[in-house]
């Protein structure tokens, strides 16, 4: 057996702490080293998204797509301008009718200048007809109408020219056109909604501090 050793001569044990602070470095160590290549590596194929728009626009140019698409739109956008929606709820007149229509307003807040100083209170009532006179009679007619348009065109004759004629439908360029003079187009009906003009043609004038309309019924 082999000679025991004496307890004097018994080497030193480390603490255990000692040993994990040991653990830590060599582990540390070991990830710092260079493993090399572990596998294939690419680059990367995704294509940019503004590349891919692009690529697509280009294709559409070059087969003649593209242009075909800015044509219909532009004819949409002139289709639009030339011929309006037209005003929903009128009819054709079939019988004179004359009534009359008061433009004076309320006012339901003050009006004041640029120092604040109060120039009409509210609850000021005025007449805008005492101030600003309607210099031509106001003709609403549907151009898509050709009995209309006749009757209309007779109306400005009759009034020597002094008639702004202002379209509820129909294409108020073409008429332009053709009569080669300014026509109106009546937006959303807003004119004759306000005067209560539900057939047409109707025509609109001043009498007085009033308007009278009178709704022309076609022959």
């Amino acid at each position: 057996m082999p000679p025991s050793r004496a307890r004097g001569s018994e080497m030193p044990r480390l603490p255990a702490v000692t040993f994990a602070l040991a653990a830590l470095c060599c582990a540390a160590s070991g990830r710092a080293e260079n493993l090399g290549t572990i596998g294939p590596t690419y680059p990367i194929a995704e294509k940019h998204f503004l590349d891919v728009i692009m690529t697509r626009l280009r294709a559409k140019e070059a087969s003649g797509e593209l242009r075909r698409h800015e044509q219909e739109a532009r004819d949409r956008a002139a289709y639009a301008v030339n011929n309006p929606k037209p005003v929903d709820g009128l009819r054709t007149a079939l019988a004179p009718r004359t009534y009359y229509f008061d433009p004076t307003f309320t006012l339901q807040s003050n009006v004041v200048d640029a120092q604040g100083a109060v120039l009409f209170p509210a609850g000021t009532r005025k007449n805008p007809l005492e101030v600003v006179s309607l210099s031509k009679h106001l003709l609403f007619f549907d151009a898509r109408d050709p009995g209309q348009v006749a009757r209309a065109r007779e109306l400005i004759e009759r009034y020597q020219g002094k008639v702004k004629p202002i379209l509820v439908g129909g294409s108020y360029m073409d008429l332009m056109k053709r009569w080669n003079k300014p026509v109106f187009y009546d937006q959303e009906g807003t004119l004759v909604r306000k005067f209560g003009i539900a057939a047409v043609p109707a025509i609109v004038s001043q009498e007085g501090q009033r308007l009278r309309i009178d709704e022309v019924p076609v022959r």
